[in-house]
């Protein structure tokens, strides 16, 4: 099986916007979730800080949007990047983004 499909909302952090040389647009935006989710019947708080990646024309209309502090919902899939120190974080390239403010 092959699924690889998140669904995710919190608060826009931080955001960044540039183009790849390839002329590519992209976002990157870090993404704070907090909640609080029921496990084992006990209820427990759940935090979550991860960077989502929103390639092409597709989100170009809602690029200047994400800014701090704005609410979203994205969905897509997670993969592993590589950072510049070596060390390997999941991040999230959405295929989709819902401005919830």
């Amino acid at each position: 099986m092959t699924t690889n499909n998140l669904v995710l909302s919190g608060t826009i952090t931080r955001s960044r916007r540039f183009k790849s040389p390839a002329g590519v647009a992209h976002s990157v935006i870090m993404l704070e979730h907090k909640s609080q989710r029921y496990e084992a019947d006990m209820l427990r708080n759940v935090y979550v800080q991860i960077q989502v990646i929103l390639s092409g024309p597709r989100f170009e209309s809602v690029a200047e949007d994400l800014k701090a502090g704005v609410e979203v919902q994205v969905q897509g899939f997670m993969t592993l990047q590589q950072g510049r120190n070596g060390q390997n974080r999941l991040v999230i390239h959405a295929e989709n983004v819902e401005l919830k403010t």
